[in-house]
């Protein structure tokens, strides 16, 4: 025991260094701005510490940090993995049903903005969507970020494929080539 003794005091503190991290995540112990505030605090502290181990836990931080306070309305809706699994449920059976396969494909992930609701539109509701209820959204546009995205996959699927590779770096080498 006292050949490990200093290890396991190191590993004690690293314990309570998630314990804090994680007290700054339950939405129960103040507002998202409050809980961001101190999460933002701890990693900066965990930052300039001098042990491996947290700085570390510093870097994760501030992977997950443009997450984890996305919102009042997504903070309490979804809490954990297993939530977000349900909240995905219904739109990932409908994407199953409709091209026949086990995963519901990157599609959720790149257009979930504006499909979710599309999805589960029926969930709450009996007779089907009349004409008049329709037409305000006829002219409506994905945001311009789900427009950029789905415009990324077009490219990245151009560039795996043996045959259109070439068009596509000649088409980029152009646009390179006429930049300013």
């Amino acid at each position: 025991m006292q050949a490990v003794a200093a290890e396991q005091q190191q590993s004690k503190g690293q314990v309570q260094e998630v314990k804090r991290v994680a007290a700054t995540l339950e939405p129960g112990a103040g507002s998202v701005g409050q809980r961001k505030k101190r999460f933002q605090r701890l990693r900066r502290r965990l930052k300039r510490s001098a042990d491996a181990t947290r700085r570390q836990m510093a870097v994760v931080m501030a992977a997950f940090l443009a997450g984890l306070f996305a919102g009042p309305e997504v903070d309490q809706a979804i809490r954990d993995n297993l939530d977000l699994e349900r909240w995905f449920r219904l739109p990932k059976g409908h994407e199953r049903r409709i091209h026949g396969r086990k995963h519901a494909g990157v599609r959720l992930v790149q257009e979930g903005a504006t499909l979710m609701p599309v999805l589960d539109a029926h969930k709450g509701r009996e007779e089907p969507y009349r004409k008049e209820e329709l037409l305000g959204y006829k002219d409506a546009e994905p945001p311009k970020r789900e427009q950029e995205a789905l415009q990324r996959r077009k490219v990245m699927r151009r560039a795996r494929s043996k045959k259109q590779r070439g068009s596509l770096l000649a088409e980029l080498e152009q646009r390179y080539l006429s930049a300013p």
